[in-house]
Formats: structure tokens, sequence, C-alpha cells
């Protein structure tokens, strides 16, 4: 195998799917707090296994992406003080600041899987939805 995934890492990614899942079950839960906060707890936790935690530290701190850090531990403290839906309302917003950066490897990444790539790259041919010449 040309790239070896180290166990680490691997507990990095099942902790950040398991956060997901837990964030997830939390909003569809009307907003369940304890589900929400062990969602957040994984997902970071899982971050900092995969990135290192000196890399996830630079990514939370740099000064170009304080603006979307602020938000997201606000609402994370947010949560934590019984303010769900305020809470994943910032963190949305602050993980989309914080994360938009990655936007076109994401996207070179999907392309890439098999089935989905496909449906993404040309979605007018899957529904039979084709452009009249002129």
């Amino acid at each position: 195998m040309a790239y070896e995934i180290s166990e680490i890492k691997k507990i990095g990614i099942g902790l950040v799917g398991f956060g997901i899942l837990f964030s997830f079950l939390g909003v569809i839960l009307f907003f369940d707090r304890g589900l929400l906060a062990l969602g957040n707890i994984f997902f970071l936790t899982g971050v900092g296994l995969l990135l290192g935690w000196h890399s996830m530290w630079q990514l939370f701190t740099k000064k170009a992406n304080i603006k979307g850090s602020i938000p997201f531990f606000l609402g994370l403290f947010l949560l934590f003080v019984r303010w769900p839906v305020a809470g994943m309302i910032m963190e949305l917003y602050g993980s989309f600041v914080l994360f938009s950066g990655y936007g076109a490897p994401i996207q070179a990444f999907i392309y890439q899987i098999p089935i989905i790539g496909w449906i993404l790259q040309y979605p007018f041919q899957l529904f039979g939805l084709r452009r009249k010449r002129a």
C-alpha cells in the first residue's frame, strides 16, 4: 500500500465520525444538550488526533482564522450553558468561516469518488434534463 494510516489517525477518523453522528442525533432529538456536547467533544478530539495537537492549535489561533474560531468556541460555550439552538447556529457559522478555505480540495476529493463524483459533475444528465439547442 502506498499510504498507510497510523493507528492514531484511525482513532481520530472514528472520533470525528462519532462526533458528527452524535451532533446529528442531538439536532434530530430536539437539540439534546448531552448529545450535542458529546458530539463536540468527540469531533474536537478527533480533529486533534488527525491533524496533531500543534497543528490544530495553529488552525484555531492563526490570525486569518480568528474570525471563525471565536464564533465556534462561543457556540460551544453557549451549548454548555444550556442555549443549544443559539450555540449550534454560532458553531455552524464558525465552522463555515473556519473551513471555507478548504472547499477546493474537498471538492476535488469528492469528484474522485466513483458514483458520487459522476452525479455531482453531471447533474443534468442524471435527471434527464438537457438544454435545448437553438
